[in-house]
């Protein structure tokens, strides 16, 4: 698929031209403080060459999951905060308090070469998530008219390009679109994983619910060599096996498609061999390590076991591709974290091509402090990544090759 690209963007020239740009920078926050900057850091190297270049950056963004109305706790200024920290020079990146009112006019009109603004969250504007096509366009019409004539749209929030959204996909048919620089590596990462992936091809997934990776696990089981499952949902496997599961998170409903996964599967998919498991939710609980057969009533499973994390590093270091979405335990509370960080340590330790698929797994990887550098690619986009890896086009992508 052809796409014109930042660098196609940057030959043209942007020097005095008002550029848009779609980041994804939807970070975790405790009250005002981000506790995770990782997708603000990986936002900045296209936004930093624009500027350099002498373009207006116009950065739009989505935090949460606001009603399409203003909600202070949803507000960005943290993050314009911390880019302008990140973009260094001392200057600040002024935050309009709207999203394409007078405010966000005033100040994008106000940008000199070379400097960066915000608009307030896009999905404080209803219109961003609309159904309606024509509410999206009347939206997507808005957001180019603050960079009006000579202006361009570059998509660089891939965490946002499997939507069907005015700053992601409506924009890009009213302005000159151009793919951001974290898009295409995410693409280049992805098309590695999905067209002639290095074997041994080892998944691992994690996370709460079978119903949210049923169809990344069907279009994967057919392309890996093992499936590791760990985290939440590894219980439901677990009972369509005929085990008891305690207290632990259980999709009943979806046993019986477990059972034919497992069926279909044979030895490609790798359950826990033991568990951590607790009388209560929470880091003060009693907790023990037992097998994953053996789980008893009134206790939950929170954590795969020791066990399980070597039996998963030793398919993890005979891998040549790994890819990895989706906690092993409850990693935010400190008894159920090890799981978790131990089968992180045993990817970055493998020599394989490795990729971490963005949300809760780079959260982790950041979160329990290990090297970034030991893994081939940290993803942005979880819910993007899943998408593209079940062969979903992504609006967001699929828009840029339409051209403007």
């Amino acid at each position: 698929m052809a796409v014109k690209t930042l660098d196609d963007l940057l030959a043209e020239g942007v020097s005095g031209r008002r550029v848009l740009v779609r980041s994804d920078l939807n970070v975790p926050l405790d009250g005002d403080t981000i506790t995770d900057d990782g997708r603000v850091k990986a936002a900045l190297p296209t936004i930093k060459k624009l500027a350099d270049a002498g373009a207006r950056v116009v950065v739009t963004a989505h935090l949460g999951r606001p009603k399409g109305a203003p909600e202070d706790k949803f507000s960005l200024r943290p993050v314009a905060k911390r880019l302008g920290e990140l973009l260094g020079g001392g200057a600040e990146v002024p935050l309009a308090g709207d999203v394409v009112g007078e405010e966000a006019k005033r100040v994008t009109a106000a940008l000199t070469d070379g400097s960066v603004a915000m608009v307030e969250n896009v999905r404080f504007d209803p219109r961003e998530t609309s159904k309606v096509e024509s509410e999206r366009a009347e939206l997507a019409r808005e957001f180019a008219a603050l960079v009006g004539t000579g202006g361009a749209f570059v998509s660089d929030g891939f965490g946002v390009v499997h939507r069907k959204q005015a700053s992601v996909y409506d924009v890009a048919r009213v302005l000159p679109a151009y793919a951001g620089g974290l898009v295409l590596a995410e693409l280049d990462v992805l098309t590695t994983l999905t067209v002639d992936p290095g074997r041994p091809y080892v998944v691992v997934l994690g996370g709460s619910k079978v119903s949210d990776k049923l169809a990344v696990i069907e279009a994967l089981l057919p392309k890996v060599d093992r499936l590791l499952v760990g985290g939440g949902m590894c219980f439901t496997f677990l009972a369509a096996q005929g085990h008891g599961v305690g207290g632990s998170l259980l999709e009943a409903d979806m046993v019986d498609t477990c059972r034919r996964l497992l069926a279909e599967a044979g030895d490609k998919l790798v359950l826990p061999v033991d568990v951590v498991v607790a009388d209560a939710f929470s880091a003060d609980a009693d907790t023990r390590t037992v097998s994953a057969t053996a789980i008893e009533d009134g206790w939950m499973g929170l954590d795969i076991g020791p066990d399980t994390v070597s039996a998963f590093a030793s398919e993890l270091a005979a891998a040549a591709t790994v890819f990895w979405n989706g906690p092993m335990g409850v990693f935010e509370l400190a008894p159920f974290a090890e799981g978790t960080r131990g089968v992180a340590r045993a990817i970055a330790d493998s020599p394989a091509f490795s990729v971490v698929g963005g949300g809760d797994s780079a959260a982790a990887v950041r979160l329990l402090g290990l090297p970034e550098d030991g893994f081939s690619h940290i993803s942005t986009g979880g819910g993007a990544s899943l998408e593209y890896l079940e062969g979903k086009e992504l609006p967001g992508v699929a828009v840029l090759s339409e051209g403007k």
